[in-house]
């Protein structure tokens, strides 16, 4: 058994001075005061404790591409960064489209994995568009999720089928939605007023709003669980709240990046994701999103790439950057603590409790008696600078580099085992 003493618990979306007993089995007891000469004590010294985080949304690159990233090298980065759970996307080869794959994918991450790592199956064989995979064989193995992230579902054929077959089982799509019709060869960010200055090809926001549009009006004739990935733009925050109106059974969720950054900011390849930062006008509609309950929580895409890939200029670099060992701090200390935009509740519970309300994650996502012993101390106070040498994620893919911010996390502890621990050397 252990005891947290000294510290400032989140509960009910307030830091109230709290002790907690927990062992590897759950947390025990919440209260003011603890009575237990047998626990070892960790002193929380004035720090933070809040539920560990939850990203839906992670790339951890293997099997297939593990020059980018490993399953060890990603969850240390996750536990770096406060993240007890975590989804992995299942674009790495071979797919996890079928259960042999699925299960000797489920048994290389309980080996290597450092945090609790829930994999998606895919939605269609190899992400290709042309064949549902067996979701009864893959929801009887304990598979809940099913995405294609990288690409749409290129018909509507296709994915009301896939809805179809989803429906059956009980889970849900998880929905890159990308029309290549409207994104042009070398197209490589927003289309609006930057890649004029740049003379780069831009990418319409109609490239993700008109296939979400498609897809909510199949989840609304066949009343599939449906989630869309990474919105960016105004019309999709407009569209998830109207077929949210219409009872819809259906969410989105919003990146770190696309919540602090827009198009103006874009300076090269680390700025370079799909999609892309957009217009600030869509900036600001994905974060009142957030504050109107119609975007449902933070998801990062953690999209690692070797360096040499992010080298090769704009049109050539894959997309995507880093964010588990970023996303809280950076999000922490400009809506919470400079701009006040967030509160510290709010912005913990659209990384934790909503995440776990969504997937329907028993026991995880906030810090009470009964749930599992996944939670992370943090300093909210002190600022350093990002350090993407410091990362403990293979890639090192950030535009946040140099950036200084707070809030970072000092402990995680996983099933009541302490996964990582800040050391002095990680600040500059």
């Amino acid at each position: 058994m252990k005891l947290i003493k000294n510290g400032y618990l989140l509960l009910d979306n307030e830091l109230k001075k709290a002790e907690m007993l927990f062992d590897e089995t759950g947390i025990k007891q919440i209260a003011e005061h603890i009575d237990d000469t047998e626990a070892e004590v960790i002193d929380a010294a004035g720090h933070a404790v809040l539920p560990g985080l939850i990203d839906a949304h992670v790339h951890l690159r293997e099997p297939g591409y593990t020059h980018k990233e490993t399953i060890q090298s990603g969850t240390k980065a996750a536990a770096h960064g406060g993240f007890t759970t975590i989804m992995a996307m299942p674009n790495v080869i071979p797919y996890p489209d079928n259960v042999d794959t699925m299960t000797a994918y489920l048994a290389k991450i309980k080996q290597d994995a450092l945090v609790h790592v829930l994999p998606y199956a895919c939605i269609t064989k190899g992400e290709a568009s042309k064949e549902v995979v067996d979701m009864k064989g893959l929801s009887a193995m304990g598979i809940h999720a099913f995405s294609d992230d990288g690409v749409g579902v290129a018909t509507a054929e296709m994915m009301k089928q896939a809805m179809q077959a989803c429906k059956e089982v009980d889970g849900m799509i998880v929905a890159h939605t990308e029309d290549m019709r409207y994104r042009r060869p070398k197209a490589c960010m927003h289309e609006g007023i930057r890649n004029q200055e740049l003379h780069l090809l831009g990418i319409p926001s109609a490239c993700e709003y008109a296939q979400m549009k498609r897809d909510l009006d199949l989840a609304k004739d066949i009343g599939c669980r449906y989630h869309v990935c990474h919105m960016s733009a105004k019309e999709s925050v407009a569209y998830l709240k109207e077929y949210k109106a219409l009872g819809v059974d259906c969410s989105g969720e919003v990146t770190a990046h696309h919540l602090l950054l827009n198009e103006m900011d874009v300076e090269g390849p680390n700025h370079k994701m799909n999609p892309p930062l957009r217009s600030e006008e869509d900036r600001q509609a994905l974060i009142q999103g957030l504050l109107d309950g119609t975007i449902d929580f933070i998801a990062n895409d953690h999209a690692p790439h070797a360096e040499a890939e992010k080298q090769k200029g704009m049109e050539e670099a894959p997309f995507g950057i880093v964010a588990l060992e970023t996303a809280f701090p950076l999000l922490y200390t400009k809506f919470v603590k400079e701009e006040k935009r967030f509160t510290l509740g709010q912005l913990v519970y659209w990384m934790s409790e909503a995440v776990a309300k969504r997937f329907r994650l028993k026991r995880k996502g906030k810090l009470a008696e009964g749930y599992d012993a996944d939670f992370i101390l943090v300093d909210l106070e002190s600022y350093h600078k990002v350090d993407k040498d410091k990362f403990y994620s293979k890639g090192k893919n950030t535009p946040f580099d140099g950036v200084e911010a707070a809030g970072w996390v000092i402990q995680t502890f996983c099933n009541g085992t302490c996964v990582y621990e800040h050391k002095k050397e990680e600040f500059a």
